[in-house]
C-alpha cells in the first residue's frame, strides 16, 4: 500500500452563462496539488500551505483540503491519521472553483491511500464539506467536475443527483483571470431573492438548449442558449471591463461568453482552438487597456478530473 501520493485536481468554470449553481465543467489549468501521506497515529494534519501568501489555515477543521478527509474517515469509521501540504496552483476568489481544486484533490488522495473504499463518484458529498467551509454553501456545481472531469449537471442537491453531459470533441474553453478578487460570499449577497417568471422562462429555456447543444454537438444551438438573463446583468457590474470583454470574444468568433463562477473570471466557449485562442487576445487586450494584469488560459473540457502526479 502507498503511504504518500501527490495528486493535482483541475479549475472549473462554474455557471456556465444560464445554470446559475447547477452547472460546470473541469478545464486543465490551473489547478490545484496535494502530498497526502499516512502516518501512524489519529487525526489530520496540514503540515505546509505553500501559494496562499499565509491566508489559508493550517486548522484541519478549517480548510477545504482537510474537511473533506475528516468527512471521509467519520463516514468509514476509521482512525487513520493524514498530513497534508497543500500546493496552491491557482489564485483565492478566482472564480474558477479554488477551494473544490483544493478539497477534491485531498479526498481524492485519501481515498487512494485508503485502498479506495469508495468509488470516485461517492466521493462529492465529501468534496462539497470542503465547499460549505469555503463560502457558507455545500454547493457542487465546482466539486462535481473537479472530482469526476467533464461537463456536469447537478439536477438535485436533495438528494444529490449528478449528471455527467457529452460534449463536442473541438469544443474549447479560453478563461480569463484578471488579477482582482471577488469573495463568493460577497457575488452571492448581492443576488436577487426573486425573479421575474418571464426571466425565469428565458433562463430554463437557455439551460435545456446549453445542454441538447452540447449533447447533440450543435455549436448555434451552444450559442443561442449562452445567455444569462438573471446573475450575469448582476455579477458584472463587480467586474471592470467585463462588458468589453465579451464583446471582445464574440467579435473573435467564439460562442459564447460570461462569468466563470461568481468572478472574476470569464470564459468564452469556442469551436476551435483557433478561435479560442484569438478570443483570449482580444479579452486580454481589453485588461490590459484598463492597466488590469490577467492570465490566459486555453483547454478543452477536461475529461479526467483529479490526476495523480510523480513526487
Amino acid at each position: 500500500m502507498k503511504r504518500e501520493i501527490r495528486v493535482f485536481a483541475p479549475a472549473t468554470v462554474a455557471n456556465v452563462a444560464c445554470g446559475f449553481d447547477i452547472l460546470g465543467f473541469a478545464i486543465d489549468q490551473p489547478g490545484d496539488e496535494v502530498i497526502v501521506r499516512l502516518i501512524d497515529k489519529p487525526g489530520v494534519y496540514i503540515v505546509k500551505i505553500s501559494g496562499d501568501q499565509g491566508r489559508l489555515p493550517l486548522a484541519a477543521e478549517k480548510n477545504t483540503v482537510s474537511v473533506s478527509i475528516l468527512a471521509l474517515l467519520k463516514h468509514l469509521k476509521s482512525n487513520q491519521g493524514f498530513e497534508i501540504e497543500l500546493m496552491k496552483r491557482m489564485p483565492l476568489g478566482s472564480g474558477l472553483g479554488s477551494s473544490a481544486a483544493s478539497t477534491v484533490a485531498g479526498v481524492f488522495a485519501a481515498n487512494i491511500l485508503l485502498g479506495n473504499p469508495l468509488a470516485k463518484e461517492e466521493l462529492l458529498p465529501f468534496a462539497t464539506e470542503g465547499e460549505r467551509i469555503a463560502c457558507g454553501s455545500a454547493h457542487a456545481d465546482n466539486a462535481a467536475p473537479a472530482l469526476l472531469g467533464g461537463f456536469v449537471l447537478i439536477r438535485s442537491y436533495q438528494p444529490l443527483d449528478v449528471i455527467q453531459i457529452a460534449t463536442p470533441k473541438d469544443l474549447y474553453c479560453t478563461v480569463l483571470h484578471p488579477q482582482i478578487e471577488i469573495r463568493t460570499e460577497d457575488a452571492r449577497k448581492i443576488l436577487k431573492k426573486s425573479i421575474l417568471i418571464k426571466d425565469a422562462i428565458t433562463q430554463w429555456g437557455n439551460i435545456a438548449g446549453l445542454i441538447a447543444g452540447l449533447m447533440k454537438s450543435d455549436y448555434d444551438l451552444i450559442r443561442r442558449s449562452l445567455q444569462d438573463v438573471i446573475i450575469e446583468p448582476i455579477r458584472s457590474i463587480l467586474i471592470p471591463g467585463f462588458h468589453e470583454v465579451k464583446q471582445a470574444a464574440l467579435a473573435s468568433g467564439a460562442l459564447g461568453c460570461s462569468i466563470s463562477g461568481s468572478g472574476p473570471s470569464l470564459f468564452a466557449l469556442s469551436s476551435t482552438r483557433e478561435v479560442a485562442s484569438k478570443a483570449g487576445d482580444a479579452m486580454q487586450a481589453v485588461m490590459n487597456s484598463l492597466n488590469i494584469a490577467s492570465e490566459i488560459y486555453i483547454s478543452k473540457i477536461n475529461p479526467v478530473g483529479p490526476r495523480i502526479l510523480e513526487n
